[in-house]
């Protein structure tokens, strides 16, 4: 109805302009020369301008009728399909690729493809043979048997275009996933709080005490570097803050911190690693020491007191003098001053898959232990997800999570959940879940799969990776050649070459991918 529309436009176009000469002819040849007739009543003088006039609303009457079938429109006049279309195309997705503040839009979807000569209806792609299991068999088995993978490996594959498993071995078997749990990780964040939710750090003022309390709201992206790069900026929330602060004639004031969102140990079992920060309701900069944005680095001791010094020095920039920052918790009479907020969820799973990042990914558990009224710990966290897939249908029998990252050796995942959660991802019914797969690494190309497959499926294979001593693990997907999107899980433990275990990962992915 909107394509006859717009046919009809052009044609009533025409008939005015084609009408407009004749009738502007026409009284003056009425007006023109003598007539001999009974005196009559004289008939009334018709104008150009009322012809026009009435060719005109002949036209908006039919075009309006051809639109109002074509409706329905809302209050504004914008058809509600289309308003619903472009708050669709709004959705945050798109991969992050390790850089911050990068507007996040989702892959885009190819369109319909014209229909064949032949009269077939479907999209072309529809039609073509689905991934052979025996080609795919012949060739996994060879190079999945291989003494590099250790002594206990699993595998599975699944045609995402028509929901076929592919190949299975030992599918069931739960092995350490290392970081592939942060697949898991993401698809239940996602599915508790929805792609669209921010994570907002905020100043409140103790009325009676005149208290200023830095409250933490779980953000790992909280940045205190001068080009915040679009993540939620520290600066920015002090000079707002101290706005507010010289608005109310204050120059001089108490200044604490508020952690209480998070509870339980802030230490990971594994202890002080510089690949994991204490986790913390308030970090900077994910408590690095240096300027890097990923990648292991040694990490501050006490990420929330690092961030209210941090805080307290803008603060004295702006003109604001603070005593010593101390941990305190802001009442539920305090008046929140200035606030900032995280990019939206979708951008911080694509970037905690793309990095490999595992202070998003305990954060993330954090929140989606919180969504579900747990407690936000280690173990909250880990209860929370495994409610979350149970809830979603997938496969957890055998599953354990200890945390969100991958980073504790008592996590237990099956080939079987990591794949079933990325054909979650993919369903067309679920979009909330889409950054599961657009945050992926791109072989060759980005995050922690930048350096890898530089001879094999590079741009073709998208995949998490998992590394620990003696563990390794890959998961994710490929098209194959006949168009096919296949999501794979490749776990192995008990490995003692690390380098040709996961030599030998990448050319099995590349197999599919062949």
């Amino acid at each position: 109805m909107a394509r006859l529309a717009n046919a009809v436009r052009p044609g009533l176009a025409r008939a005015v302009t084609a009408v407009r000469p004749r009738l502007a002819r026409l009284p003056r040849a009425v007006r023109t020369g003598p007539v001999h007739l009974p005196r009559l009543p004289r008939p009334r003088t018709v104008r150009t301008w009322q012809y026009t006039a009435g060719a005109a609303t002949a036209g908006l009457a039919l075009a309006a009728g051809v639109v109002t079938v074509a409706g329905p429109w809302d209050a504004s006049g914008q058809r509600t399909a289309e308003r619903d279309r472009a708050a669709a195309l709004e959705r945050t997705g798109g991969a992050d690729h390790g850089r911050p503040g990068t507007a996040a839009r989702p892959a885009p979807s190819a369109g319909p493809v014209l229909t064949g000569l032949g009269g077939v209806t479907g999209a072309v792609g529809t039609k073509r043979s689905a991934a052979d299991a025996q080609a795919v068999s012949d060739a996994l088995e060879p190079l999945l048997d291989a003494s590099a993978l250790g002594d206990s490996h699993a595998a599975a594959v699944v045609d995402v275009t028509t929901g076929e498993r592919l190949y299975d071995a030992d599918a069931g078997k739960a092995l350490v996933p290392a970081s592939t749990t942060k697949i898991a990780t993401a698809v239940a964040a996602l599915s508790a709080l929805g792609p669209d939710h921010r994570l907002t750090t905020r100043t409140a003022l103790e009325p009676d005490t005149r208290e200023l309390v830095l409250v933490g709201g779980g953000d790992p992206t909280l940045t205190a570097r001068a080009r915040g790069g679009g993540w939620a900026s520290l600066r920015t929330l002090a000079a707002d803050t101290a706005h507010a602060l010289h608005e109310r004639g204050i120059r001089e004031i108490t200044l604490s911190y508020d952690t209480t969102l998070f509870t339980g140990p802030a230490l990971h079992p594994i202890g002080v690693n510089d690949n994991l920060a204490p986790v913390s309701a308030l970090t900077v900069d994910e408590g690095r020491t240096d300027d890097s944005v990923s990648g292991p680095v040694i990490r501050v001791g006490d990420p929330a007191a690092d961030a209210a010094i941090r805080f307290a020095g803008f603060l004295k920039e702006a003109g604001i003098t603070t005593t010593p920052p101390g941990p305190s918790k802001a009442g539920t009479r305090a008046q929140t001053l200035a606030r900032v907020s995280s990019p939206p969820l979708s951008a911080l799973v694509e970037r905690m898959l793309t990095n490999s990042d595992n202070d998003i990914a305990e954060a993330l558990a954090r929140h989606t232990a919180l969504a579900g009224g747990r407690p936000a710990s280690f173990a909250g966290g880990g209860e929370a997800i495994a409610t979350q897939l149970r809830g979603l249908g997938l496969p957890t029998a055998g599953a354990v999570f200890r945390d969100g990252s991958g980073l504790d050796r008592a996590d237990r995942l099956t080939a079987d959940l990591l794949t079933g959660l990325l054909v979650r991802a993919a369903d067309p019914g679920r979009p909330g879940l889409r950054p599961v797969l657009t945050g992926l690494p791109v072989a060759g190309f980005t995050g922690t799969l930048s350096n890898r497959y530089a001879d094999g499926a590079s741009g073709v294979v998208r995949a998490k990776t998992g590394t620990l001593t003696g563990v390794n693990t890959l998961a994710g997907t490929v098209v194959d050649d006949t168009g096919h999107l296949l999501a794979f899980a490749f776990l192995a433990s008990g490995t003692t070459d690390p380098a040709e275990a996961q030599s030998t990962l990448d050319r099995a992915a590349t197999a599919l991918a062949d």
